[in-house]
């Protein structure tokens, strides 16, 4: 099973990405279903996976349908967009392609999956552990920290909303260094994020903000790492 959803799934990162050119993109934005670039990419998708599954036509039903169904997500796709946000329409577009290819992967080698699965302690345990190094993590950190105001968290030529992104993604990060056992990784996440602040830092003209961002930092990889430990912890006991 992992084989075949690695090649459609391969097939398709060549077919959408590699081999569509930004001008067929463009092209088909302004003709929608009448460009002919709509048409080529449909081809190229066909020569890919026909040579991604060594033209072995007994898979000739999932390629049919991965075909079709290409088409007619990618014509939505054109005539939606003047409506939808584009980043978006862009990820349902991508998530529409990958339940297609599940799909067909099932036909051939069905799933051993049931809806109690989702209940698995194992899986509950990791949404919940997700949820608080990110959502619950910038809740409390903002929480915390909200005693202290500097000027430069309404700087205009600040990214809107960058600071809770760049939170996440680095508790993320320190997440899965922790349960994978690459405790080395948070060194190297520190480092960089040093390098990076360096210029803030050295640009202060006294030292309230060197205080905020040493607070912020160290709250959140100290959030991050107790719940990496409490999740390697509560596993072995499940």
């Amino acid at each position: 099973m992992l084989t075949l959803f690695i090649k459609l799934i391969l097939a398709h990162f060549i077919g959408d990405f590699l081999l569509q050119p930004q001008k067929w993109v463009v092209h088909k934005e302004t003709h929608k279903h009448k460009s002919k670039f709509l048409y080529w990419h449909i081809l190229v998708h066909l020569g890919t996976l026909i040579l991604v599954l060594q033209a072995n036509f007994s898979y000739w039903l999932g390629i049919l349908i991965i075909i079709i169904s290409h088409y007619i997500i990618d014509v939505i796709k054109l005539h939606l967009k003047p409506a939808l946000n584009n980043r978006l329409l862009f990820g349902l577009d991508q998530l529409a392609h990958f339940i297609i290819i599940a799909l067909v992967v099932s036909i051939y080698e069905p799933y051993q999956f049931t809806i109690n699965s989702l209940y698995n302690p194992a899986f509950l345990l990791l949404i919940t552990s997700l949820l608080g190094v990110t959502v619950v993590s910038s809740i409390i950190m903002r929480t915390i920290i909200s005693k202290w105001y500097l000027k430069e968290d309404s700087n205009d030529e600040s990214l809107e909303n960058a600071g809770a992104y760049i939170g996440m993604l680095e508790r993320l990060f320190v997440f899965g260094f922790i349960i994978t056992q690459h405790w080395e990784g948070i060194g190297f996440l520190l480092a960089a994020k040093s390098v990076f602040r360096f210029g803030d830092l050295s640009k202060a003209k006294d030292r309230k903000l060197t205080e905020y961002i040493l607070i912020g930092s160290l709250l959140s990889f100290g959030l991050a790492i107790v719940f990496g430990l409490g999740y390697g912890y509560v596993l072995e006991m499940i």
